[in-house]
């Protein structure tokens, strides 16, 4: 257990870290005038420091937070009262009985604190904006229970796609078990192992990513023999079966609740600053287009006009690195390593397509631009010969400095979660190092695809 320990405790720091230095980039900003300077842009990017601040703070307080979801009538209420050993929740036989979401302490164990978080029913009637409240629930959750009563519907399907894609770790819960004979539940059990997982194509769901249990039994009627000879019959109501969820629900955050913590804020600080980084581009934009064709019409002028195709490949790429350099000004977005690469890439290119046109006129004209410069005074033909080629580096020097702007402007957006304690780099480490046996491998393989 103390390796677990020691990794989460590296998780957490390592996210903490992450996220101050994104707090620290944008209270540079504000300082510098960059960001105080723009008070539209001030007002747009307000809810996504103001959440960067609090997922900071949740970090720091180390409250895991579980919510729980499903559709009407599967129980939700109850599971919750069931581990908390209280009703402290209110449930009843009518549909919607939890109008809005709520939450309760938990310390199981008495180490690990806990906020439960009960919401409403994903499909009730005329109950979209308590849906809509749910669903918003999810993003602040670091661990989700999906509650189900027997085979998933279609409409539990969608639902269970739907949280999912909202890359949160997912326990499913089967409740009810009470009401089905064993062969029945055995069945339904395989059955939520494989459409559980959300893909056909994905493994079955593992021990700890399914649960059955009776939150609230139903009573049964009990034959009583008295001492006299007497028989009389009874209701009683069983007591609850949730010891396995409880013990899976321990286990898990002990192994990797701080991981979850961390993996959770991550997430959180990801998509704040890359909405950070959208609106910024769309605010400027136009002011953007216009640096980007100021400096293609300079660079293509400038090729056209050199005489020396040395210069013209490393003044182009002076010019490259000064436009991006003039774009990352105007936006306040840092340049990690991460876009530099993708940007230098895009130079390259770039410069290749200058030199590629130096060559190519060399082959069709027979001499290239440099040569046809030089030889002009001798040869009054090749001043033709130098115009044309001349000309076409300066369409592919344009089209090359056009092509940098709009690549930096991508990778200035895209970046910024990058670079060496940016949270998408942080998240892809966290996700590098789970074991096979924990809840957040089966995250890992979902997200395998994006990092």
């Amino acid at each position: 257990m103390s390796v677990y320990r020691n990794l989460q405790e590296t998780h957490l720091n390592r996210a903490r870290a992450s996220l101050r230095q994104a707090l620290s980039w944008y209270g540079y900003l504000r300082k510098s005038g960059q960001l105080s300077s723009n008070p539209e842009l001030v007002g747009l990017v307000k809810p996504e420091l103001e959440a960067l601040n609090a997922t900071l703070n949740k970090l720091d307080s180390n409250v895991i937070r579980i919510a729980v979801f499903g559709l009407v009538s599967r129980g939700k209420s109850a599971v919750l009262n069931a581990l908390l050993g209280d009703k402290i929740l209110q449930t009843g036989p009518l549909n919607g009985v939890t109008q809005w979401p709520r939450s309760v302490r938990w310390q199981p164990g008495g180490k690990v604190l806990v906020e439960l978080i009960d919401t409403p029913g994903l499909d009730e009637i005329a109950g979209e904006s308590r849906a809509d409240m749910a669903r918003e629930v999810v993003h602040q959750a670091d661990l989700i229970l999906f509650v189900v009563s027997g085979d998933i519907t279609r409409t539990e399907y969608q639902a269970l796609l739907e949280l999912r894609q909202s890359q949160k770790p997912l326990i499913l819960v089967f409740n009810k078990i009470d009401l089905y004979p064993d062969t029945d539940r055995s069945v339904i059990y395989q059955n939520l192992q494989q459409l559980g997982a959300g893909n056909p194509q994905a493994k079955p769901l593992l021990p700890d990513e399914i649960v059955m249990v009776a939150a609230e039994p139903a009573a049964m009627e009990v034959r009583v023999e008295w001492t006299d000879g007497r028989i009389s019959y009874e209701w009683e109501t069983p007591p609850p079966q949730v010891d396995e969820l409880k013990e899976t629900i321990l286990n898990i955050l002990n192994r990797e609740g701080r991981s979850l913590l961390a993996l959770n804020a991550l997430i959180q600080a990801r998509n704040a600053e890359a909405a950070i980084a959208q609106k910024t581009i769309d605010l400027r934009e136009k002011e953007a287009e216009d640096i980007i064709w100021q400096f293609t019409k300079y660079k293509a002028l400038a090729v056209m006009l050199n005489p020396i195709a040395f210069l013209d490949i490393l003044g182009g790429t002076v010019a490259d690195l000064a436009l991006i350099r003039a774009l990352a000004r105007l936006y306040g977005l840092p340049m990690t390593s991460y876009e530099a690469g993708k940007i230098l890439k895009t130079i390259l290119f770039s410069s290749g397509g200058l030199l590629l046109g130096e060559l190519g006129s060399s082959f069709i004209l027979g001499l290239s631009k440099s040569t046809a410069a030089i030889t002009s005074g001798d040869n009054p033909s090749n001043i033709t010969a130098f115009a044309g080629s001349a000309i076409a580096q300066a369409g592919i020097a344009g089209y090359g400095a056009y092509s940098v702007g709009k690549a930096a402007q991508v990778y200035l957006e895209k970046g910024c979660t990058w670079g060496q304690l940016g949270a998408s780099s942080v998240i892809q480490e966290i996700l590098s190092q789970v074991d096979q046996n924990t809840i957040l491998y089966r995250l890992r393989q979902e997200l395998g695809i994006k990092y």
